[in-house]
């Protein structure tokens, strides 16, 4: 009965792709920069576009560095003890069995690096959640497997598929069109879908996060959050996109047999545009 549910809503979906808000997001995507998207063979980070995303990516910098140095100076460490104290070098070994000195320094250099790290890894966790006064309000809930979002204040309510889930998931000439016709191309394949979170920029953003039947997980990269979706609970998060352009995300926890087939589009627009969308959505939703 739920495959039967799932199969029937793809095909509606798959008839509104460009009707009423999707339409409109379309003319939006026509001047928007596609900023958050994976990249082949690179490394590293996607673009930072909030303030919490420049402080992750910061904090891993800083945590990459002094790691690095403790792997050098144990590996250092290492190399020495063994030239030093092989049994060549060294035929009578001592007897000893404690160094007090050492086993302190051992025990308070560590305690030392890790207070250090945590005195800034926890600001930037304590910023995250601390969810603050929201302009926009949009509730997300995750199902099997798709993205339903409802914008709180404005009576606003959609269901978002990945462009292609009525193909099985394939890129076919007619999913290679369906992209085309929402503004996007092949390279966006199993990232773009039919509708769009749009929000405006520099505004506060706060997501309610729920699921409906599994664990799921809401997540942009580019905006440096993440939070999981559990049914029966409602999380939140926040951000404020300090760029135009398109984002995407994922479904990041294993959530059934769709899981690689459930992305999430978040559209950064400007107030005007968010205006102009906003008052085409209400009109499709009859509000």
């Amino acid at each position: 009965m739920r495959m039967t549910n799932f199969v029937t809503k793809l095909a509606a979906a798959a008839g509104l792709i460009l009707s009423g808000a999707a339409a409109s997001a379309q003319a939006v995507n026509q001047k928007l920069e596609i900023i958050g998207q994976p990249t082949p063979d690179a490394m590293g980070f996607q673009p930072a576009s909030t303030e919490l995303a420049r402080d992750l990516q910061w904090l891993d910098g800083l945590i990459l560095f002094i790691i690095t140095g403790i792997v050098i100076f144990v590996c250092a460490l290492l190399v020495w003890v063994i030239v030093r104290y092989n049994r060549r070098s060294n035929p009578n070994p001592a007897t000893f069995t404690h160094n007090s000195p050492l086993e302190i320094a051992w025990t308070i250099i560590p305690i030392a690096i890790l207070v250090f790290i945590g005195s800034f890894s926890l600001p930037v966790l304590f910023k995250q959640q601390e969810i603050p006064q929201g302009d926009v309000t949009i509730k997300v809930t995750g199902y099997q497997w798709y993205w339903g979002y409802e914008y709180v204040d404005e009576g606003i309510a959609f269901d978002s598929y990945m462009i292609g889930a009525d193909a099985n998931n394939m890129l076919t000439p007619e999913v290679s069109a369906q992209l085309a016709e929402a503004g996007y191309t092949d390279q966006q394949f199993l990232l773009a879908t039919d509708t769009a979170v749009v929000v405006p920029v520099g505004k506060t953003i706060v997501m309610q996060v729920t699921g409906a039947d599994v664990i799921h997980s809401w997540t942009i990269p580019a905006f440096g959050v993440k939070q999981d979706a559990v049914p029966g609970r409602l999380a939140q998060l926040w951000f404020a996109a300090e760029k135009e352009g398109i984002y995407f995300g994922q479904c990041s926890e294993l959530c059934g047999i769709a899981h690689a087939y459930m992305p999430i589009t978040v559209k950064v627009v400007s107030e005007e545009a968010y205006a102009e969308w906003l008052e085409a959505a209400k009109a499709e939703n009859g509000v």
